[in-house]
């Protein structure tokens, strides 16, 4: 009885100290500074989610991005979801 009352009371500080260790390890990373002249934008971010099924066929294939990098960051990322969700969303609904 009293070995499990020990293994509950350290069962949540192990877990902690995972989660401590993975926040200063993801700390750590860093994404490298993007340098473009005229990075990709919104619009562009819509019509790159609109063609990512075609362009994950040229990955497979060819030596080719889905996702644009460098970009203008978070208003690229919106396009993105919406142009990915807007041909998903599409092609769910034209099989029900």
């Amino acid at each position: 009885m009293r070995a499990f009352f020990l293994a509950s009371r350290l069962r949540p500080i192990g877990l902690w100290v995972i989660f401590g260790a993975v926040v200063i390890v993801a700390g750590c990373a860093h994404q490298p500074i993007p340098e473009a002249y005229d990075p990709p934008g919104f619009f562009m971010g819509v019509w790159h989610g609109a063609t990512m099924g075609f362009s994950l066929i040229g990955e497979i294939f060819f030596n080719h991005r889905i996702y644009a990098f460098p970009n203008s960051g978070g208003w690229y990322d919106l396009g993105y979801v919406l142009g990915g969700g807007g041909l998903i969303g599409g092609l769910f609904k034209s099989l029900l």
